[in-house]
């Protein structure tokens, strides 16, 4: 019943657009017929006549002001549209007119966000509209104090959003004191610190949270992150709060959780510490420990952290076991695994991979196997080979991704661009072949080959996530909508009648009064005929009435 009520209000709506039509061309017919039966009652005949006196009684200059005043507003209009266009990515017009004119021409509603789908396999199955733009953790986010902080004094720019630090604030007060019924005095404060947003008074609130507490392992948590203006630096403080948390992990069985969160974290932060500072070897080890202590918090990611260090030891073996555990069809993706995936398979042929050989012998199957990873990669994060191959400048990724997004590509290749470099031929193997995945999803929007269509909703949340001076890669590209060059062809035609007035102002006041006059004569020939063509006894006693 509930889809027969919805193919019913389908059609109705559907009816009624189309009779919207036929109900404008009887309007358009009622107001010819109502100008003609007014016609003598109005005198619209003196008034045309007493118009077109006017028109010859203006003077060139009022012309070159009008065609000058027109050129102007739709200047204005046109710089208007294209800024709108630039900030948010559509057309202001033509957002106001779906918005607030569709709706009442009886327009049906887009059906983006619950929609449906065309899956792989043919079927028709509803489309997923939350978790396509969940934003994620970056399981790679560098540290504010002793890397993001010296970029701020460097350049004078901040990299990282407002929007992405708060949700960083909101991770940590759910991860540390999410599950906790009753605060300790402490926590509270630490609580209250997450959620500054002056770095300053974060720090205050530690030191004031170690005064209350020497103990307190959060407080030298935020210390790490935010003070700590080296890498060194903030291992010590992360060494201190692991101390810590490891002596209150079976002290208080009712914070057990909240110090099982916090100790992962530590432990994870340091084991980065030690990749940073060139102890790869014990940055492996303390990962490959902490995945096994605690295998339920795979949502952490910490398997790509592991990925990356693996890459940098040059153990391709151990990469392709840890692949093979997680690029699983049942375990959601990211660009770390399709790209790493991509990037084994096309080492093993890349050396010797050359584009004018492949294109006179054909690919072989390890070729086409490598060919196709690529392809994969490129279909689920489409914005990643840029950056790859260097032909979009890097900045520092932000705290927080959006899979599939531009966010998402600016983290990957900034840990795993060198990883490519070394790699002999693979850039050239990926600047060969990574267009060609175009080929095979025309509409990524509507169908994908091998995952999902590509969400449309990653361009506003990059640009949200991150900072302003870098330009958001969008995919698939957007055309300029109808009414910017719409606006931009009257824009030229108003500025060329201006010109053209200013230089000939006595020619073009001969034109506009022809123009005017050709305007005005369609009317004047359609009320002759249809006095010609209706008796006048019959419109006397129709005006009578």
């Amino acid at each position: 019943m509930a889809i027969e009520g919805t193919v019913s209000k389908y059609k109705l709506k559907s009816w009624l657009s189309w009779s919207w039509t036929y109900v404008c061309f009887i309007w358009f017919g009622m107001v010819l017929i109502m100008i003609y039966v007014l016609w003598s009652p109005l005198k619209l005949q003196e008034t045309l006549a007493s118009a077109s006196v006017f028109l010859n009684t203006l003077t060139p200059k009022f012309y070159v002001a009008l065609t000058g005043t027109s050129s102007l507003i739709s200047g204005l209009i046109l710089i208007f549209e294209w800024w709108y266009f630039r900030k948010y990515g559509t057309s202001f017009i033509e957002q106001v007119s779906v918005s607030h004119l569709r709706p009442l021409l009886g327009g049906v509603e887009s059906s983006s966000a619950t929609g449906l789908f065309t899956s792989i396999n043919g079927e028709t199955e509803p489309r997923p509209s939350v978790s396509e733009c969940k934003v994620w953790r970056n399981p790679l986010n560098l540290f504010r104090g002793a890397e993001y902080n010296r970029y701020t004094w460097v350049t004078g720019k901040e990299p990282l959003t407002y929007y992405d630090m708060n949700l960083s604030a909101q991770d940590h007060q759910t991860f540390f004191t999410g599950d906790t019924p009753q605060l300790r005095p402490e926590d509270a404060v630490m609580q209250k610190a997450w959620r500054e947003r002056n770095p300053q008074a974060r720090i205050r609130a530690a030191y004031q949270a170690l005064e209350m507490n020497q103990d307190c392992a959060a407080a030298y948590v935020l210390l790490a992150e935010e003070e700590a203006t080296t890498i060194t630096e903030a291992e010590r403080l992360f060494r201190k709060a692991l101390s810590i948390g490891k002596s209150g992990l079976y002290s208080a069985q009712r914070h057990r959780n909240r110090n099982i969160n916090l100790l992962v974290y530590i432990k994870r932060r340091l084991a980065m510490c030690a990749r940073k500072l060139g102890r790869v070897k014990e940055a492996v080890k303390m990962m490959r420990d902490l995945m096994k202590e605690f295998p339920l918090l795979g949502m952490l990611n910490i398997h790509e952290n592991l990925l990356e260090a693996l890459l940098e030891l040059q153990a391709y073996a151990d990469v392709q076991a840890v692949l093979a555990k997680y690029d699983d069809i049942s375990l959601p993706k990211s660009a770390t695994i399709c790209y790493t995936s991509a990037l084994l398979k096309a080492r093993a042929v890349s050396d010797k991979f050359s584009p004018e050989a492949a294109s006179r012998r054909g690919l072989s199957s390890a070729e086409m196997n490598a060919v196709e990873a690529i392809h994969r990669a490129v279909e689920f994060n489409p914005h990643v080979p840029k950056y790859l191959l260097e032909m979009k400048s890097l900045i520092l990724p932000p705290e927080h991704i959006l899979k599939r997004g531009d966010s998402e590509a600016v983290a990957y290749a900034f840990f795993h661009l060198q990883h490519w470099k070394r790699a002999e031929g693979a850039l050239n193997l990926l600047h060969c072949t990574w267009e060609g995945t175009f080929r095979l999803i025309p509409y990524p929007l509507e169908k994908g080959h091998l995952f999902y269509p590509y969400p449309g909703c990653t361009e506003t949340a990059d640009r949200e996530l991150l900072p302003s001076f870098h330009e958001v890669s969008v995919y698939p590209k957007k055309e300029l909508p109808f009414f910017i060059l719409f606006t931009a062809g009257l824009c030229s035609f108003t500025a060329m009648l201006a010109m053209l007035t200013h230089q000939f102002p006595e020619l073009m006041g001969v034109f506009a009064k022809a123009f005017f006059s050709t305007l005005f004569a369609p009317l004047g020939f359609f009320a002759d005929k249809m006095e010609s063509f209706m008796p006048s006894s019959f419109w006397h006693q129709l005006t009578r009435i």
